[in-house]
């Protein structure tokens, strides 16, 4: 799967040939794609951190923003589906919603239908910052994404999505 001839090479690329010159016995096809998958991932999370950056919160502090606003109104999660949408284990949740409390984009309170539970709710600030930081995100995305017509952006999609389930089995 290396590059032809007309095209331009990447890092990876580098990275192939030099495998195929010391073990020319392995496929080294997957290789190509996730080490491209990883820099692409690495890549735009940097330019994610700062765009949000500029809005005075880290990738993982706007994933939690994004998630309550995602949710709809009245955009309140309890910490539970809250880390559960983001992956992240209590303790991690936990510190982020201190700090996102502390500056005034969310609020904790008592569950209404758990009185048990919390209920994490976006502040009108919050919402504000989750709508402007995610048009700035996207706006990153869309640049990196003009590299390809839209029909390749389509299919790119589509076996990505087709790549993602496959593995996640």
């Amino acid at each position: 799967m290396s590059a032809r001839p007309e095209q331009r090479k990447d890092p990876v690329d580098a990275i192939i040939e030099q495998w195929g010159r010391e073990r020319p016995d392995l496929d080294t096809a997957a290789m190509e794609v996730f080490g491209r998958v990883q820099r692409l991932s690495r890549a735009m999370g940097d330019r994610l951190e700062r765009a949000y950056g500029e809005y005075g919160v880290s990738r993982g502090e706007f994933d939690v923003l994004a998630a309550l606003r995602r949710s709809g109104e009245p955009y309140a999660l309890s910490p539970r589906r809250l880390s559960a949408t983001l992956m992240l284990t209590t303790g991690g949740m936990t510190g982020r919603l201190d700090k996102l409390e502390r500056a005034g984009l969310l609020r904790r309170s008592p569950d209404p239908h758990d009185r048990r539970g919390l209920q994490v709710t976006l502040t009108e600030q919050g919402l504000r910052l989750a709508d402007d930081a995610v048009g700035a995100g996207l706006a990153l995305q869309t640049e990196a994404l003009s590299a390809l017509d839209g029909d390749r952006v389509e299919q790119l999609a589509d076996l990505l999505r087709e790549l993602l389930l496959a593995t996640e089995r």
